[in-house]
């Protein structure tokens, strides 16, 4: 196996950031010593996260063994997901910041799965993955990601599923989605939908359109981290991953 340098576009305080939450991790539970230090570590769960190599080969890249390198993700992963906030957290924050609306937006997480893997077929994009559904301010900072469904699961359910529907109503927060929620209730508002629409209803879905757009930009903002654009792993780690990853985006941002 050959050797090299290589970069990974994210900055010192995230990194540092990291290695703390790790360091108290390790002094809660008393861990004995490791092979790799918390920085280490941690450089080597966002070099997992924001470039997707494979476990074998940042277990190489890093002198230690493939299943120590899945346990340090499997370990890191979970700490950082913890500190993703929650649903009622995320509505206050809104609330707080004064937002006109929030955005609704389900989006697929690929996986590696076969074709008798059904329950994970996304009909709607053509593809096996896991369902995640997330909520933006209006520029498009994400605000919230839910756990994961299988890709067969629709929006509109999987919303439901997760109590993002009843909470938006209680909350009095205005929200904008897609056709995928038709039938949400009274505070999300969709487009309308059909073929020869009145040019009033055209312009009302122009304008809606314009709105939306920048709040579905979170998903793509997210998947900007490389693990995100097909997952090798269990699929039912997608949730926890698109949350330790929300945590880390965050702090990219600030």
């Amino acid at each position: 196996m050959l050797f090299y340098r290589a970069a990974v576009d994210l900055s010192r305080s995230t990194l540092n950031y990291v290695a703390g939450a790790i360091r108290r991790h390790r002094k809660a539970i008393g861990t004995p010593w490791r092979r790799l230090n918390p920085g280490q570590q941690a450089l080597l769960v966002l070099v997992y996260l924001r470039k997707g190599e494979t476990f074998t080969e940042i277990a190489a890249g890093f002198g230690i063994g493939t299943a120590t390198a899945w346990r340090y993700v499997r370990e890191t992963v979970a700490l950082l997901a913890k500190r993703s906030p929650t649903l009622d957290q995320a509505l206050r924050t809104a609330k707080r910041a004064g937002y006109a609306f929030v955005v609704l937006d389900g989006t697929l997480i690929p996986i590696d799965r076969v074709a008798a893997d059904r329950p994970y077929y996304s009909g709607k994009h053509k593809m096996h993955g896991m369902n995640i559904q997330a909520l933006a301010a209006p520029d498009g900072t994400p605000l919230w990601t839910s756990g994961s469904m299988p890709g067969s699961v629709h929006d509109l359910k999987a919303a439901r599923i997760w109590g993002l529907i009843r909470r938006l109503q209680a909350s009095g927060l205005i929200t904008l989605a897609d056709k995928g929620y038709v039938g949400a209730g009274q505070r999300v508002l969709v487009p309308y939908k059909g073929r020869g629409k009145p040019q009033s209803q055209k312009s009302a879905n122009s304008a809606h359109a314009k709105l939306r757009g920048p709040g579905e930009r979170a998903n793509a903002v997210l998947k900007t981290w490389r693990i995100l654009r097909k997952l090798r792993c269990c699929p039912l780690r997608a949730g926890q991953l698109v949350k330790a990853i929300f945590v880390l985006q965050a702090l990219e941002s600030r």
